[in-house]
């Protein structure tokens, strides 16, 4: 009994270790297969059709018979929920990853709560409540990352390799970054997340299936990444799947991120809370920026190092304010209202 007890307590802890081992495989091979030259958009067309297959057969059997009203209202929320969550968040999310490195644009994406915070707060969504103690270090936390941010981005310092630096004079990712083009991607990126965790509150009031919300919305997203792509590169290279780096890439991200994603962190929401997997995710950061200087020879510098430990820092404070004073969310009325939560899909990116 005490040994199940056990299992079922490290459960949670296991499966977001899980997960951000998952995160960082992922962000390292996207980071190479982009700089060898994959089409941004392709790439996230091919990634959400695979991740629609894998999704459907959720959908069919667990919300087989729950009543589905498709009106007006409903798809446009789903087509707002797409555009802003996959089309334009990812797609710069990918842009951003290709112009800098895998570390930095990680370490951007540890934005996209206070970011959020901050809309919800303008909006009167959420409310600062500084005459709390949890309150303040909530907003003390949105604080310090920003600091961490500004450092990440305007200073850089000294920089050093972990090894030996010759060893990665031919490393696969090497190629000419755009720092500032890449940065501008990246914040617009965590406006672009924000903005659709907004989002899913009235998706949420018109449409509370999340497993046919979610499928739903991969089908928008990959439509509407198809008629971007389109609108940028017409060319048939661009959108043709050979059997390289790039396509095993897709395959993995679209059948086994995508959805151990969505399920692994619906189950330790249910045991541990909305904030819990939130916590692990400055792990998932540092392990991408290990792997990225011992693999590929990326070079460390102290401005990065620096704003990355500011930024978990205040993270983990404003995790920690926010677990204690909820978000209420509202929710719809019915029977839909046992469990309305849809996953954010950022978690696999």
């Amino acid at each position: 009994m005490e040994m199940k007890n056990l299992l079922m307590g490290s459960g949670p802890v296991m499966a977001m270790l899980l997960l951000q081992g998952l995160g960082t495989a992922l962000q390292l091979l996207t980071k190479v297969a982009l700089n060898k030259g994959t089409f941004v958009y392709a790439f996230v067309v091919y990634r959400h059709a695979i991740a629609t297959l894998c999704v459907a057969p959720l959908a069919f059997f667990f919300e087989r018979n729950k009543e589905k009203k498709l009106s007006f209202e409903v798809w446009f929320w789903l087509s707002m929920n797409a555009i802003t969550g996959v089309t334009m968040a990812m797609g710069l999310f990918y842009y951003g990853l290709r112009d800098t490195t895998a570390t930095f644009a990680t370490n951007m994406i540890n934005l996209v709560p206070v970011i959020t915070f901050a809309f919800s707060t303008v909006l009167g969504i959420e409310k600062l409540l500084l005459k709390t103690k949890a309150g303040k270090i909530k907003t003390a936390g949105t604080i310090i990352c920003l600091v961490g941010a500004l450092i990440a981005i305007l200073y850089k310092g000294e920089s050093f390799h972990i090894g030996y630096e010759h060893m990665f004079e031919n490393s696969i990712i090497k190629k000419k970054t755009h720092w500032a083009r890449g940065t501008i991607m990246l914040l617009s990126c965590c406006l672009s997340f924000a903005i659709w965790y907004l989002v899913q509150v009235e998706l949420l009031k018109v449409f509370p299936l999340k497993y046919w919300g979610t499928m739903l919305t991969f089908i928008i997203a990959a439509a509407q990444s198809t008629v971007m792509g389109l609108c940028l590169n017409r060319s048939k290279a661009a959108w043709k799947l050979e059997w390289n780096l790039s396509l095993a890439t897709i395959i993995y991200s679209g059948a086994m991120v995508t959805p151990a994603t969505f399920l692994l962190v619906s189950w330790t929401v249910k045991r541990r809370g909305p904030t819990f997997p939130s916590m692990f995710n400055p792990l998932g950061l540092i392990a991408v920026a290990v792997l990225e200087a011992l693999i590929f020879g990326e070079e460390i510098n102290v401005g990065s190092l620096l704003g990355m430990l500011i930024i978990i820092v205040g993270l983990y404070s404003f995790l920690w304010g926010r677990k204690q004073e909820p978000v209420v969310l509202p929710r719809p009325s019915g029977a839909a209202r046992a469990e309305v939560a849809r996953i954010p899909e950022s978690g696999g990116l």
